[in-house]
């Protein structure tokens, strides 16, 4: 694997459990946005289960030449801590 995808993936293992938000390319000037938390990192690939109202799909994955090629954006969002 590459440096630039092992770096990729080394900074997403770090992340497993984190909520994030994807946004990836869908055709000319589209967008689509989901919501989820990563849950597994493989050799070429990541898992984002997807929050219940986020659609039909409960997980997608995405490569990291995704990221690499700026086909997808990744931002990780920060935990909501409930305080009683």
């Amino acid at each position: 694997m590459p440096e630039a995808l092992q770096n990729i993936k080394d900074n997403l293992d770090e992340k497993i459990g984190s909520p994030i938000t994807v946004i990836a390319q869908a055709g000319r000037k589209k967008t689509t946005t989901r919501k989820g938390v990563l849950i597994e990192t493989y050799p070429s690939l990541f898992i984002v289960e997807l929050d219940k109202a986020e659609g039909t799909f409960e997980r997608v994955s995405y490569s990291y030449t995704d990221i690499l090629t700026k086909n997808i954006d990744v931002n990780f969002r920060q935990q909501q801590v409930k305080t009683a």
